[in-house]
């Protein structure tokens, strides 16, 4: 496994790669991972001949008030996951790397950009995107896989590949859980042994959601409604958002009859959590 942290090194190592006919998978990460994360690695170990994991913690994707320098960093720990999950190639630049002194471009997808996340975070994902598509363009990978934990997230990429005609492929993998139900997340670390049983409340609620939906229930007002209540019994717990809309738009949709992603976002503490189902 070899690590580079410059762009060039990168660069390099990627172009020689593809012009050995090689298949590259990217996995972009900021670090801290976990077993969603790795299951990320393994789709691409599948699917590719050389894994790319880039580990970068994205300061533009961090508002103000949110938790950039507090964010857990664990490269050493990260390192030694991923060179045993048989990953080629990490890309762990700095902050200068890449974003030089002066920088003053930012990709931004209108309108969807504004939605779920985008809307409780604002300008979240113009840090996304733009980091994203730098690392499209530095690795140039064939395929690119992220998790559907971060639907809004997905939903946003998917238009920045289709509107810039980015040529890869983007592979969206399955929500990893703990057993218990709560989606992994690197901030989990952040709760308290009390934090995490309320944490729970966010998958409790999406499964609530789904049966009810399975039950012959589609009306996205009374999905929330449903939700709603069940985050009632959790008073520690400050819901930001419970939406029901289109998975590729995220814009509502009043019934769920043609399918629709129900997403969730809550504070527990001091620690803002997300979860989502694709009914």
């Amino acid at each position: 496994m070899r690590i580079v942290k410059t762009i060039a090194e990168a660069q390099s190592a990627c172009a020689r790669l593809r012009r050995e006919g090689r298949i590259l998978g990217l996995v972009p990460t900021m670090g801290a991972l976990h077993e969603g994360h790795l299951s990320l690695v393994r789709a691409a170990r599948a699917a590719s001949d050389v894994v790319v994991v880039s580990i970068f913690v994205n300061p533009t994707q961090f508002g103000p008030n949110e938790d950039f320098s507090k964010y857990p960093r664990t490269f050493e720990t990260d390192c030694a996951m991923l060179e045993r999950e048989g990953v080629d190639l990490i890309f762990a630049p700095t902050v200068d790397e890449m974003y030089p002194a002066g920088a003053s471009t930012f990709v931004v997808v209108e309108g969807v950009s504004d939605r779920l996340d985008g809307a409780s975070r604002p300008g979240h994902f113009r840090g996304v995107t733009t980091v994203v598509s730098k690392l499209f363009h530095i690795i140039e990978a064939h395929k690119a896989f992220f998790g559907q934990k971060d639907a809004a997230q997905v939903a946003v990429l998917r238009k920045m590949v289709r509107d810039l005609n980015f040529p890869l492929k983007m592979v969206v993998c399955p929500i990893v859980r703990e057993g218990d139900g709560l989606a992994l997340s690197s901030r989990n670390r952040y709760l308290s042994e009390t934090e995490h049983g309320q944490a729970l409340v966010l998958s409790r609620a999406l499964k609530t959601v789904g049966d009810a939906a399975a039950s012959g229930e589609k009306s996205a007002q009374r999905l929330i409604e449903i939700a709603r209540a069940v985050f009632a019994e959790e008073p520690g717990v400050r819901v930001d958002y419970i939406s029901v809309v289109d998975p590729d738009t995220l814009e509502d949709v009043p019934d769920v009859t043609g399918g629709a992603l129900v997403a969730v976002a809550a504070f527990v503490g001091a620690t803002r959590l997300i979860d989502n189902i694709l009914l």
